[in-house]
């Protein structure tokens, strides 16, 4: 990421008072947009919860973005053998995720009248549709060619962006990948497989975390790793069952807004974990 700072523009030391005149905007609003953000998007009706489900939804894809985009930096630390920072990354996605799903409390006031007072205006629209939780879930190995089909149209370069993560390895590929460069065991047609396709679990993959666990102690950054990963699934796992629980709560078992079978399909989607044998090999740990 390219930094705007300039370090002629910092106030002077000793300065007795912030600056309060500028000849435009602030510079901090050109520097966050934050008078774009307060505009972004106009309800589609007058009702005060439409705006509460709009912010927080686009609150909700921002905490995506910036995920993604620690995870993609980790994925890089990985590749280059640089595993302390790596953790770095995956540390701050970890607590940007406990934030993420703390946005979740925002919807326990909404019940079933006051959701369908704004439900129809919102079309076909649908969670469902959104790019950037798949961009997500294809790095934490959640792969399905059909699901890159609603996105093809979405404007500038988030397709081809979210083409790349379908085809390139996700979170957990080069977490192998680096464990198998510094001397673990990890099963050749794992680290072969075509990685445009979901993670399926493997024995021999169970066996390498059981190896690390005998290995390593909690201060090792090879067990760090470990931990860190369970974290992320959780998190995610967390995510999913607070999503299940709002939509329960706001809209029982209708189906959803995008054609799905609403509490259903999340219901479904709750059973798949992330990061499989990092969950499986506990038992024989």
């Amino acid at each position: 990421m390219t930094s705007r700072r300039n370090p002629s523009r910092r106030p002077k030391e000793g300065a007795e008072a912030p600056k309060l005149e500028f000849a435009g905007t602030t510079p901090y609003d050109a520097y966050v947009g934050s008078s774009t953000l307060a505009h972004f998007k106009e309800t589609m009706t007058d009702d005060p919860g439409e705006y509460m489900f709009l912010v927080m939804s686009q609150v909700m894809e921002l905490y995506f973005r910036l995920i993604t985009f620690e995870w993609r930096t980790a994925q890089r630390f990985l590749r280059e053998d640089n595993l302390s920072q790596a953790l770095v990354a995956l540390r701050r996605s970890r607590d940007t995720f406990t934030a993420l799903n703390a946005s979740w409390v925002t919807f326990k006031w909404m019940t079933p009248p006051d959701f369908n007072s704004f439900r129809e205006s919102l079309g076909e629209a649908s969670g469902f549709q959104s790019f950037l939780y798949r961009h997500l879930e294809f790095l934490l190995g959640f792969k399905d060619a059909a699901l890159l089909r609603p996105h093809k149209n979405v404007a500038g370069d988030n397709y081809a962006e979210l083409v790349a993560a379908f085809e390139a390895p996700g979170l957990y590929d080069d977490t192998l990948a680096y464990l198998s460069r510094h001397g673990y065991d990890v099963p050749a047609d794992v680290l072969d497989r075509d990685m445009a396709s979901a993670y399926e679990a493997h024995d021999g993959v169970e066996d390498m975390w059981v190896t690390l666990y005998e290995r390593t102690g909690p201060t090792d950054p090879e067990r760090q790793l470990s931990e860190l990963l369970t974290d992320l699934a959780q998190e995610f796992s967390d995510w999913r069952y607070w999503h299940l629980m709002a939509v329960r709560r706001a809209m029982g078992a209708k189906a959803g807004t995008g054609g799905s079978a609403g509490l259903g399909w999340l219901e479904r989607s709750l059973q798949r974990q992330a990061f499989p044998e990092l969950w499986s090999a506990r038992t024989r740990i």
